[in-house]
């Protein structure tokens, strides 16, 4: 895979790594389940973009 999409599936990948981070800080140290769940959701949802975009 060449070009830009190449460049949006590397941040892609980047966001989804900072967003579990993000989901785990929230639920263990702020306590608040909610939005670390959501972060965590939403990183799920970035790495299935781009496992569906790389097969």
């Amino acid at each position: 895979m060449t070009g830009p999409s190449a460049l949006v599936l590397s941040i892609l990948m980047i966001a989804a790594a900072l967003f579990v981070v993000g989901g785990f800080h929230l639920i263990v140290r702020r306590r608040e389940r909610g939005k670390g769940a959501l972060m965590l959701l939403a990183a799920a949802v970035a790495l299935g973009d781009v496992l569906i975009w790389t097969l």
